[in-house]
């Protein structure tokens, strides 16, 4: 909300996340000291000398598991997900506890959908809790811990911790620590470790005869199309904006290709691919296509595209990690380099519950 980066000279970039930078001066009349300070920064920071956007890896990498020595057991009522609903990476998360029927054993809460201050002491923006379960429609206090924003939660989980404060945040109510925040680890965990307690433990979204092709075609849809918007978005010179919206829609096109002859995008099963998938689509018309630059051609001009959008949205527990309203707010009002005055467009308002034609394919 996935994941991500590295600095540079330009600084560091990516929706909900911050990293910290160190600077170094010399004061006047003291050419011999040098001052380092930290410098929290935030994703609209993370671009090259070169004016392309680079995203660097998630940090907190422990795993979940049945194992009966493990370091973080499979225990019902342990964990907790921090998400927000503006992020895709959260967004897959969530999607996997809803749908592996985790609700009962991890608990979660989102973050309110547009950045702000993190801590007085400097000017980092970022994702924060409301004050109060009536402040933000969908968002929650932090249960747990008090934590005015997800900054803290890192920074209680490590006290030198020194990367991006992302979501999705794994975390450990007994050990009070941060198990995991790359999404396509969490995604595994809760596919599998959790089955003994999921109420859906048949639904293997990574099944053996398939992790190839699914790990396969992860490479290409990640590199070129979950990563590539933002590629374009958050490009700040035009010829690494060409060469990312080209990408894209190679990309977008070899998906339509794929989905005129199969149901999902690995054959006529639903996998794990389909999910991460899902979370750029669902986002592309509302946001991509203006926000980002992505307007060659909208999502609902793909139909095959569309209408697969539109049969993931309606599989039981997925639309009810959708919110749009969360996912406009957010990207419109916390990129003020992009879109200064924080104007939310109104469109286009498209019904993903509307009927589609996937059913033609056979399951």
């Amino acid at each position: 909300m996935p994941s991500l980066w590295s600095s540079s000279s330009k600084g560091s970039v990516f929706v909900g996340l911050c990293l910290i930078r160190s600077i170094s001066f010399t004061l006047p009349h003291s050419s011999s000291v040098k001052y380092h300070i930290q410098m929290a920064r935030s994703a609209l920071d993370e671009t090259s000398d070169s004016g392309a956007f680079t995203r660097t890896a998630s940090t907190f990498r422990n795993s979940i598991s049945r194992g009966p020595n493990s370091q973080f057991p499979a225990e019902s009522g342990r964990y907790h997900l921090y998400i927000s609903y503006a992020c895709p990476w959260a967004s897959r998360c969530l999607a996997y506890l809803k749908i592996k029927g985790l609700e009962k054993a991890i608990s979660f809460t989102s973050v309110k959908p547009i950045w702000e201050r993190t801590k007085e002491s400097d000017e980092h923006m970022g994702w924060v809790f409301p004050a109060t379960d009536t402040e933000e429609p969908g968002a929650e206090p932090d249960p747990l811990n008090g934590a005015k924003s997800i900054r803290e939660l890192y920074e209680l989980a490590s006290t030198n911790y020194t990367g991006k404060y992302t979501v999705p945040v794994l975390w450990d109510k007994k050990l009070k620590t941060i198990v995991n925040n790359e999404s396509s680890e969490i995604i595994r965990m809760f596919n599998v470790e959790f089955n003994e307690i999921a109420e859906n433990p048949a639904l293997d979204l990574y099944p053996s005869h398939l992790q190839a092709q699914i790990d396969q075609t992860n490479e290409w849809v990640y590199n070129l199309i979950n990563n590539g918007v933002y590629k374009c978005g958050f490009a700040t010179k035009q010829e690494p904006y060409d060469v990312a919206v080209k990408q894209l829609y190679e990309a977008l096109d070899k998906c339509e290709e794929i989905l005129g002859k199969q149901r999902y995008i690995c054959g006529n099963a639903f996998s794990e691919a389909d999910i991460r998938l899902f979370v750029t689509l669902i986002r592309f018309d509302e946001v991509y296509a203006v926000h980002f630059k992505c307007n060659k051609k909208l999502l609902r001009e793909h139909p095959n595209l569309f209408n697969y959008t539109k049969d993931i949205f309606q599989i039981p527990g997925i639309s009810s990690t959708v919110n749009m309203q969360h996912i406009k707010r957010h990207y419109y009002g916390s990129h003020p380099t992009i879109n200064p005055f924080g104007i939310i467009p109104q469109g286009p308002n498209i019904d993903y519950s509307s009927p589609h034609d996937r059913e033609r394919f056979s399951t």
